[in-house]
């Protein structure tokens, strides 16, 4: 026990020199009641044209699946919450898409922190995971003690707020899980709290589920082709995702900007200004864009969102 104990203290402090906001250990199990829930989700459609999300079911419940031998889930948090923001006179893009794409970021902390396990502690099977596989990340964190799941569906921490990255590695070695007192492990802190549900334009969220279809994330980023009549007149400007459901969030006031470099705002993209993003042609795009989470919607796409919002009601 005092092995597993000294282990696991070693890797909370490697990751927290790499520059994670927190790190936190579960048991790799299946997971029962998420996959009940999962199941749930995708029957009533909710995921819209997202077709990966029904893809690998069995490997999205179960750790084991993915890493032969799965013992622990070592989920990792890295805040992306920006000091410098959008100027005013600007259509809008999450925060989480300021910087470099996360997915880069997260994924080279990981391997290094998986690297160092490999070193430091003994030889591995394991794998990093960062939104970009069958892992359902926030569960695994929140089972990590790091947060609950609130009612945006979003995980949520005291300390940070909801702004944060999350990301996994999974390894087929015995650590020691959060069982403290001070753990959000079956707590929830939403209380009787729906700012995030009454402030959504689109009426996407109910208590603690989200239909993506009716998402402004989900429309301005997954959907294909051409946008939905429906939601004219209730984008708020967004053109990239969305922050509203996680601006509202009490949690979120007092969070602090994060320390990251990679993620900070050029001071180009910052000063945008609507007619800016207008006129941005496809060259222009992949020099302002590359490596960035908004090359995924890709020019035609920022482009259909700027037109859907620009055209007056009367025009669509």
């Amino acid at each position: 026990m005092d092995i597993i104990r000294s282990n696991t203290n070693k890797i909370r402090q490697k990751a927290l020199e790499l520059g994670f906001s927190a790190i936190g250990f579960s048991k790799a199990n299946f997971l029962e009641k998420e996959s009940k829930q999962l199941k749930e989700w995708l029957v009533n459609g909710f995921q819209g044209e997202m077709q990966y999300m029904e893809n690998n079911f069995e490997k999205r419940t179960d750790p084991g699946k993915l890493v032969e031998g799965a013992k622990s889930v070592i989920s990792v948090l890295l805040n992306y919450s920006p000091e410098e923001q959008q100027i005013e006179d600007s259509y809008k893009i999450s925060k989480y898409a300021y910087g470099k794409d996360y997915h880069f970021v997260v994924k080279e902390k990981l391997q290094i922190l998986l690297e160092f396990i490999n070193k430091e502690i003994k030889n591995v099977s394991g794998r990093a995971f960062v939104d970009s596989a069958p892992v359902m990340d926030k569960v695994w964190a929140a089972k990590s003690g790091l947060g609950w799941i609130g009612k945006n569906t979003n995980l949520i921490s005291k300390e940070f707020g909801s702004f944060f990255f999350i990301g996994e590695l999974i390894v087929d070695i015995e650590l020691g899980y959060d069982t403290s007192p001070d753990s959000y492990l079956g707590k929830d802190y939403c209380g009787t709290c729906t700012r995030c549900i009454d402030a959504c334009p689109t009426n996407a969220l109910t208590p603690y589920q989200l239909d993506a279809r009716k998402c402004i994330s989900y429309l301005t980023i997954e959907k294909k082709g051409e946008i939905p009549f429906e939601f004219k007149g209730k984008w708020n400007d967004w053109i990239f995702g969305c922050d509203i459901c996680q601006d509202v969030c009490p949690w979120n006031t007092n969070r602090k900007p994060h320390s990251e470099p990679q993620f900070k705002i050029t001071k180009q993209l910052k000063n945008l200004t609507k007619d800016d993003w207008q006129n941005i042609d496809k060259l222009n795009f992949k020099k302002l864009f590359k490596n960035s989470p908004i090359e995924r919607t890709k020019f035609e796409g920022l482009k259909r969102n700027i037109d859907f919002i620009k055209k007056p009601l009367a025009n669509s």
